[in-house]
Parts: C-alpha cells; structure tokens; sequence
C-alpha cells in the first residue's frame, strides 16, 4: 500500500467501502500500518507461548490414548471412592424418602376422616397447652385464646371439609398432625369459655 515513486512516502488512495476514495497520504520514512504493527507481548507472555505443551521428551502419539474417557457411573473426575460415597448417599435418601411416605400412609389408615385419633405428635402439644391455661390469666387473655383456638377448629375444619371432597388426596405430616388435635383443642376452648 506504501508508494515510493516520489520523494518520500505515500501511501495509496483506497475506495471506501460506499464507494468514495481515501485522499493519498504522505507518511514519513520508517512508517508502519496501524494495522501491521505487532501487538506488545511482555517477557512472561512470550515465555510461556514459546513453552512446549507436553513435557521434554514425550511424543504426542504417546497422549492421545491417555485422555480420558467418561467414566461408568457418568460423573466425570470422580475417584472409586467419591462414586460409592455418592451412590450410599443417593441410597440413604431414597430410603428415608421411602419411610416417611410409609409413616404418613400408616398415619392415614389410624385417622378416619370422621374421628380424629391424637398421634403420638400431637400429644406434647395439648400437654403443654393446659399448664399455660391454668395459671389465671385476665378476660382480654381469656377472650384473645378463644378467639385464636376458634380460628384453629375453623381451619381444621376447612381442611376436614377439603380433604372429603377429594381437593387434598394426600395429606402431609402437618395436616394430620392438625386433624389430631382438633379434640384437644375443643377441650381447651370448652374449659376457657366455662372458666368466663
């Protein structure tokens, strides 16, 4: 691109790429291209492009039957160890998934949707219950326990109603747990509306 018929240097019109042209230019002597000068590379980057990929001595036939394949248990990196301790714990989980849907369906053949049988859960908390209604608390107390353990009934009786019409086919933990404790808590409220 550089023109050296006249006395000094040039560089050459071009066409743009709408089709217009460059003017020619008048560069001094030694002058190099934006786009041909080398891009700086410090001692350290230079060393390691320079620096062999595989160690002295070692041909690059001797690699390609050493790279390695994926392994069996289809986690990659994995040593023997670290895949048996991930298969046990998958096991664990499974298990434990297994025994608390076994619990919930024992749970659910003892509650009749109709009668409510307290499970062992739902026997700690009626217990304390009756020690805090005891002590003598005054009426704006009284009257704020009645209003809660009267919201506490509505809702189990919401979800008694849900779980007859077919909305919740299988209840979870809590929601039985909630469906034992309706007679301790018509107890509570039968005992703070006498005590008025």
């Amino acid at each position: 691109k550089v023109c050296a018929t006249t006395p000094g240097k040039y560089i050459a019109s071009t066409q743009r790429p709408d089709g217009t042209w460059r003017k020619q230019r008048r560069v001094k002597e030694g002058y190099v291209p934006q786009e041909e000068v080398p891009v700086y590379e410090n001692k350290y980057v230079k060393f390691f492009k320079s620096k062999p990929e595989l160690p002295p001595g070692l041909s690059p036939e001797a690699t390609t039957p050493v790279t390695p394949s994926r392994p069996e248990g289809g986690e990659p990196g994995l040593s023997k160890t670290a895949k048996r301790n991930l298969k046990r714990k998958e096991k664990r989980r499974q298990q434990q998934e297994k025994g608390e849907v076994e619990a919930l369906s024992r749970t659910l053949d003892k509650v009749a949707l109709g009668e409510t049988a307290p499970c062992p859960g739902a026997l700690q908390v009626p217990q304390a219950a009756p020690t805090a209604a005891s002590e003598p608390p005054d009426s704006a107390e009284k009257a704020k326990k009645i209003k809660n353990l009267k919201k506490k009934l509505r809702q189990v009786a919401e979800l008694q109603q849900r779980i007859q019409a077919g909305e919740v086919s299988q209840p979870s933990r809590e929601q039985l747990e909630k469906l034992a404790r309706r007679r301790a808590l018509e107890e509570e409220l039968e005992d703070l509306e006498l005590g008025l």
